[in-house]
């Protein structure tokens, strides 16, 4: 994944000056070094990164520190918010409205994933209640109408484009005008780009953005194109009005920084990041949180609406009442990695817990952590409703393990293998036994009455030493107490 080594190294950086016994000046300049390199490594622009040094010094002088304070997190939290500042250009794009026509044009050059974006931009907004619409207008490139069309059909999005037009200023203005009688509430207008920057390029798009008159017009970038990335967002938002920034192919093991110099460039925020080909994987990008992944510190807040998104709220009082009786079925653990592969790239879900790096889980061992899944369930798709729903661990014996493992085609060995992980499962799911469960039952209410104590029971060891033990969860907890919805998951904030 895009930034996972930048993350690993940021992490490994305030880890080794959270070791430290006296945090002094030579400390303080070690972990800022640790991290510079780290941010050029990745191409994030140089400017950015020595302005960002020098304001960190700035916050943070040890000097004039009396004793009694807790240097590391002033520390911290001036990276925190210096890198904040970094990706954050202090306003909000336009956001669309429901049931008013809004425009929105997307530009960037061939090759940055424009039209596939323009789709999963379009999808994205059509399962919140949307009412979107798709405008080919770019005529440069053979076959661009053709993938816009396979990818709407698929999708279900209506589109317009032509065959026959050259002109793309005559189609956006003929598909804008045609989804405003239709009703569309949000009409998505893609346009041309080049494998350089070209006056044609630039001046088509002029073209397009003054006949049109977008309400938002999005930069779509490549995460790996580099030191280039400056210059080139800052050539596009003299065209025209760039508001808003869409980094795509997050799913790589590109850099990606200078995707993110981009902000500072077009001074307008990132609003979504592409993490794959699929219409799904489109993620919006929120500042807080994603730095706060960066940094190892989680995004409990992102993984709870994870969890709201896949579980269904019908499902979810009966959910909770099994989770506080402490009762877990094998018919759980399925529906539980059915939800896990809904949610999306399990680094990625990962990557919202608290003390998570990305060094945990090994180069491949993602897609062998699905596979796993997926052969799990299938082994679970040849038991019978009295196997799935039995708490009798006994229940199981040989003979129903091998006519499991014939059903599914599997080895009796990895029937075996999926029971004694059910076993650990329901060990963890145990010690959430007696979880005080609100009345409505609903997910957000829960996550507020969980605390330190049913934290540390639930995360795995090897993830709590790295945080640094019960202490340095409690810590952490503290360190999250500007965000609110983050302190809501440990029953903290304000009341």
């Amino acid at each position: 994944m895009v930034l996972a080594e930048l993350g690993g190294s940021i992490s490994r950086a305030l880890q080794q000056m959270s070791n430290a016994t006296i945090i002094d000046e030579k400390v303080l300049n070690d972990c800022l070094n640790e991290i510079t390199r780290a941010l050029l490594q990745s191409d994030v622009q140089f400017k950015l990164v020595r302005d960002m040094q020098t304001n960190i010094k700035k916050i943070v002088n040890l000097d004039d520190l009396a004793a009694g304070h807790n240097k590391r997190k002033i520390i911290q939290q001036a990276i925190f918010s210096e890198l904040c500042k970094m990706l954050d250009p202090g306003k909000p794009s336009f956001t669309p409205k429901k049931s008013k026509p809004s425009v929105v044009m997307f530009v960037g050059l061939q090759g940055s994933g424009k039209t596939t974006t323009c789709t999963k931009y379009a999808y994205y907004h059509q399962k919140k209640g949307w009412k979107p619409a798709l405008v080919c207008a770019d005529t440069f490139r053979a076959g661009a109408f053709d993938q816009l069309k396979q990818n709407a059909t698929k999708a279900k999005i209506p589109f317009y484009g032509s065959y026959m037009e050259s002109d793309p200023v005559k189609i956006a203005v003929e598909g804008v005008e045609r989804f405003k009688k239709e009703n569309c509430d949000l009409i998505i207008v893609d346009t041309s780009g080049r494998h350089k920057q070209e006056a044609a390029l630039f001046e088509e798009m002029r073209q397009v953005a003054e006949a049109t008159k977008p309400d938002l017009v999005i930069f779509v970038m490549d995460s790996s194109i580099g030191q280039a990335a400056f210059d080139q967002a800052q050539a596009f938002k003299q065209s025209v009005a760039v508001g808003a920034v869409i980094v795509t192919k997050m799913d790589g093991h590109a850099k990606g920084g200078g995707a993110l110099s981009a902000v500072a460039a077009t001074k307008s925020p990132v609003i979504f990041i592409g993490t794959g080909e699929h219409m799904d994987e489109f993620e919006v990008f929120d500042v807080k949180p994603f730095v706060s992944r960066l940094l190892g510190m989680g995004d409990l807040s992102g993984f709870m609406d994870k969890i709201h998104e896949v579980v269904p709220m019908d499902q979810q009082p009966e959910l909770l009442q099994k989770l506080s009786e402490g009762t877990f079925t094998v018919r759980i653990m399925y529906e539980q990695f059915q939800n896990i592969l809904k949610m999306g790239p399990i680094n990625q879900v990962f990557s919202m817990l608290p003390g998570f790096s990305s060094e945990l889980m090994p180069k491949g061992g993602e897609k062998e952590s699905q596979a796993k899944i997926k052969r799990y369930m299938t082994m679970m798709d040849s038991m019978t409703d009295e196997e799935l729903d039995s708490t009798n661990p006994k229940l199981m014996n040989e003979s129903r393990m091998m006519r499991i493992a014939r059903g599914a085609g599997r080895q009796f060995r990895e029937v075996v293998e999926m029971f004694e992980e059910y076993k650990r499962l329901a060990k963890i799911w145990s010690k959430m036994k007696g979880l005080k469960i609100p009345k409505k039952g609903d997910m957000s209410a829960l996550s507020r009455n969980m605390n330190a104590q049913h934290m540390s029971k639930v995360l795995p060891p090897q993830m709590l030493k790295q945080i640094g033990g019960m202490g340095g969860l409690q810590n952490l907890m503290k360190q999250m107490g500007s965000n609110k919805d983050m302190m809501g998951m440990f029953g903290g904030g304000d009341k």
